[in-house]
């Protein structure tokens, strides 16, 4: 059975994609964006299997 780790990260509005890629090259999948709560951008949600 799959044991995952999760990672919550802001988004700012100028450099969403980087920061999205930026994790991703670290083996973060992307789960779901929603919006700050402050309204300065989005919030995401990432996960990845966390090694034995």
């Amino acid at each position: 059975m799959s044991k995952w780790e999760y990672f919550i990260t802001p988004l700012p509005l100028h450099t969403p994609g980087a920061v999205l890629n930026m994790h991703g090259e670290e083996g973060w999948e992307l789960v779901q964006i929603t919006p700050a709560p402050n309204g300065t951008g989005a919030v995401a949600y990432m996960k990845r299997e966390k090694s034995q």
